[in-house]
C-alpha cells in the first residue's frame, strides 16, 4: 500500500473497537459523522468498506453501495468481512526469522497493481512496507496451499508472532490496517508499554470471535 494508508491523528474518542481503530486509515469524515464516502448516507457503527486500489484509501459504504463497488470506480473492490483463522499453518521459526521482520506482528497482501506480495508492518509511526524475497512467499505458498486463494487486494495473511503466540489468519485488509492504527494510537515509550500490548491481545480475541462467527454462519447454512 502507498504511503496514503498512513494513518493520521483522530478526534474521535480513545477506543479499542477495531472499527475505531481504522477510521485514521479511511476516507475522512466531516465533522466526524460517519457517512458513506460514495452516496453520503450515514453508516452505522458496523459498516462495509471498500478499497480505491488506484488511491490506496478505504471507503465507507452503505449496504447498497458496498454491493454495488463499481458505483465508486472502477478500480474499487468490496472488502469482505470473513476471517478464517489457519490454524495449521506450517512455518518454522527459521523461516520467520529469515523475514528480517522487527516485530511478530505483519501481514502480507498481494497487490494486483506491483504484480508482488508485499510484507507490511505496524510500527508506531504506522504501516512500514519490508521487501519480501519472492522465494520466501513461494516457500511459504507451497506449505500453505491456502495462501494461493487469498484475494489480492482486499485480503492479507495476518501473523501474530508476539511473545508466545502463533497465531495465522486470512483476514481482510481493513482488519489488518486496525491493527495498525491500535499500535500507533496505544504505543506509549520505547518498548510500547503493557497498554499496547493489551490492546493486541485483545485485538486477536476479537478477531478469533469473529473467525467462530463465521465458522458458525457456514455450518447453519451447509
Amino acid at each position: 500500500m502507498k504511503s496514503s494508508m498512513i494513518a493520521h491523528e483522530s478526534t474521535l474518542p480513545r477506543s479499542r473497537s477495531w472499527m475505531v481503530a481504522l477510521r485514521g486509515f479511511a476516507k475522512p469524515h466531516a465533522l466526524g459523522v460517519e457517512r458513506c464516502n460514495v452516496c453520503g448516507q450515514p453508516v452505522g457503527g458496523d459498516h462495509d468498506h471498500l478499497l480505491d486500489i488506484a488511491a490506496s484509501q478505504l471507503l465507507c459504504a452503505c449496504p447498497t453501495c458496498a454491493a454495488d463497488p463499481a458505483a465508486a470506480g472502477s478500480n474499487t473492490r468490496r472488502i469482505p468481512r470473513e476471517v478464517r483463522p489457519l490454524t495449521g499453518f506450517r512455518i518454522s521459526d527459521a523461516q520467520w526469522d529469515s523475514l528480517l521482520l522487527p516485530i511478530g506482528l505483519a501481514f502480507f497482501v498481494r497487490s494486483s497493481a506491483a504484480g508482488r506480495v508485499a510484507a507490511m508492518y505496524p510500527s508506531p509511526a504506522g504501516t512500514v512496507e519490508s521487501l519480501l524475497p519472492l522465494d520466501a512467499w513461494q516457500a511459504m505458498e507451497a506449505d500453505n496451499p491456502e495462501l494461493a486463494r487469498i484475494e489480492p487486494d482486499v485480503e492479507a495473511l495476518l501473523v501474530h508472532r508476539v511473545g508466545g503466540a502463533r497465531k495465522y489468519y486470512v483476514a481482510p485488509i481493513d482488519r489488518c490496517y486496525a491493527l495498525a492504527g491500535l499500535l500507533r494510537r496505544e504505543w506509549r515509550g520505547f518498548s510500547g508499554g503493557q497498554g499496547v500490548w493489551d490492546a493486541v491481545a485483545q485485538f486477536f480475541a476479537e478477531l478469533d470471535g469473529a473467525g467462530v462467527a463465521a465458522h458458525d454462519r457456514i455450518v447453519q447454512h451447509a
